[in-house]
């Protein structure tokens, strides 16, 4: 894409975001009339999502990062970590830990270890674009929020682990992180606080399981990606044996705003221990992919239509949806049509939030295939290390090849189920789990499909499976005879 091209884009993108925003809905929920979505620009978060400014210090500032930061540490570590407890704010890397509570499991005194800050820039789940969105036009906002975190877990260093792909990326950071030395913002004094806090880039080669915090510690370390058993957790005993939190882009990018708008700010957006905006990633059959930020719990339906443009051929034409990344399971319209976007709604609906990277299926989809694809994808990236993911992984894909063709028996469909949950909670880290999800999705909402995909196969045979294998016993048993014959 040129330039022009790309300036076209982007303000195409930014009109029909305004456009969007001017729209009011109602929805109702358990607790009754509330309206999610359409947050308004002074809410925002991420101001330079699309670029249209500089990425860098000059526009930072601007935008008001780095502002009065000294005053927010000057105020202390646990009024920080109070802070960030008051927003509610979740982990927005997939598994929604209570960020404020992690935090605080870090040591208050030291016992002669360093602590350390290592943040997750992996983001290697399949659908998820929206972390290198900020490191590529709003990386301040990770630098300054590495520096209020680490501070708040009196740790000496941040680690930020960034994808080996992200090379443009990892170009505008380490420019911001350059730049915030120079100016004093962080090394030695940072912000002239009189505390000593460095940031560091370490580049991943693109392995998914290093996205798994444990696997990407002993990749920091030199090692193979592969998860460490807990505990002990990395808390105690992380990178370099010594006390860490591993954290994702997203969660610390948001933090210094959360200290400067107050926490109870950010929990007054979002239903109750869903709070906040989160950036949502939606790509797949739609008119108008994109990365946006939006309040939390905003209808899966308002989402796609109010940034989106709609589903390619319209709403009706909607199969399912992935509502947060590859690893969780699908929804299918039905479900879709009123779900809201939040950590517990999902839940409710058997899927989950996860990255937020909403993947939309229209009716065109060969469903079945989109989740051997899956399946296929996390055969390859099992690190090997637990039998139950390292054999049950391929055991997937391939019966999903099969189930992709048809050439299985109904009740195979039984047993593909079953291994799942052979796979599911019974590794070390959650790769199985994810490989799991996805099929137990397809096999909940689309069985029936399955089951014709199957019938139609072997009625396209010039015999049905179960007389071919008649047959072949029926041959096999006249050759016995004969042998058996000749023999006297």
């Amino acid at each position: 894409m040129n330039a022009s091209t790309r300036f076209l884009a982007v303000a195409g993108r930014r009109a029909a975001n305004k456009a969007a925003r001017k729209e009011t809905r109602q929805y109702t929920t358990a607790t009754g009339t509330r309206q999610y979505g359409g947050l308004k620009d002074k809410d925002r978060i991420f101001t330079n999502l699309y670029g249209e400014q500089s990425p860098y210090l000059d526009g930072a500032l601007k935008r008001g990062d780095w502002y009065r930061t000294k005053d927010i540490l000057s105020k202390g570590r646990d009024w920080i970590v109070n802070e960030v407890k008051i927003s509610g704010l979740r982990g927005r890397g997939g598994a929604g830990f209570p960020s404020g509570l992690k935090w605080s499991f870090m040591p208050k005194k030291s016992d002669g270890r360093p602590s350390y800050l290592v943040i997750n820039a992996d983001e290697g789940e399949p659908g998820t674009c929206k972390d290198r969105e900020i490191m590529r036009h709003d990386p301040h906002k990770l630098v300054e929020g590495c520096l209020i975190a680490g501070f708040a877990m009196g740790a000496k260093a941040a680690y930020i682990y960034i994808r080996g792909e992200f090379y443009r990326e990892t170009e505008n950071l380490q420019r911001a992180i350059d730049e915030a030395y120079k100016a004093g913002l962080i090394g030695k004094n940072a912000c002239n606080s009189g505390y000593d806090f460095d940031v560091y880039i370490h580049r991943g080669s693109g392995a998914y399981i290093c996205g798994e915090e444990t696997a990407l510690i002993e990749s920091i370390e030199g090692k193979q990606g592969k998860p460490r058993l807990k505990p002990p957790f990395p808390a105690n005993i992380g990178v370099f044996g010594c006390p860490t939190t591993v954290t994702n882009v997203e969660t610390v990018a948001v933090s210094p705003t959360i200290c400067r708008r107050g926490g109870e700010w950010f929990a007054s957006m979002g239903r109750k221990n869903n709070s906040g905006t989160k950036l949502f990633a939606i790509s797949g059959h739609v008119n108008n992919p994109c990365v946006v930020e939006e309040e939390m719990s905003i209808p899966l339906k308002e989402l796609i239509e109010r940034h989106c443009g709609g589903v390619r051929g319209g709403w009706d034409n909607l199969l399912a949806i992935i509502p947060g990344g590859s690893s969780v399971p699908l929804l299918p319209k039905n479900i879709c049509d009123n779900v809201l976007m939040d950590f517990d709604a999902l839940v409710d609906v058997k899927s989950g939030l996860g990255t937020a990277a909403v993947i939309v299926m229209d009716k065109s989809t060969d469903v079945i295939d989109a989740i051997r694809r899956l399946s296929e994808f996390y055969a390859h990236e099992s690190c090997g290390q637990c039998t139950p993911c390292r054999e049950g992984t391929h055991w997937l894909w391939d019966m999903m090849e099969r189930m992709t063709e048809g050439n299985a028996k109904v009740d195979e469909i039984d047993q593909l189920e079953q291994l799942t949950y052979q796979i599911e909670g019974h590794t070390i880290c959650a790769l199985g789990d994810a490989a799991a999800w996805p099929v137990q999705g397809l096999i909940r909402h689309f069985r029936p499909l399955m089951e014709q995909r199957i019938k139609t196969f072997h009625e396209k045979e010039q015999l049905p499976f179960d007389a071919l294998l008649e047959k072949v016993a029926a041959e096999s048993q006249q050759n016995q005879t004969k042998t058996a014959a000749a023999s006297h």
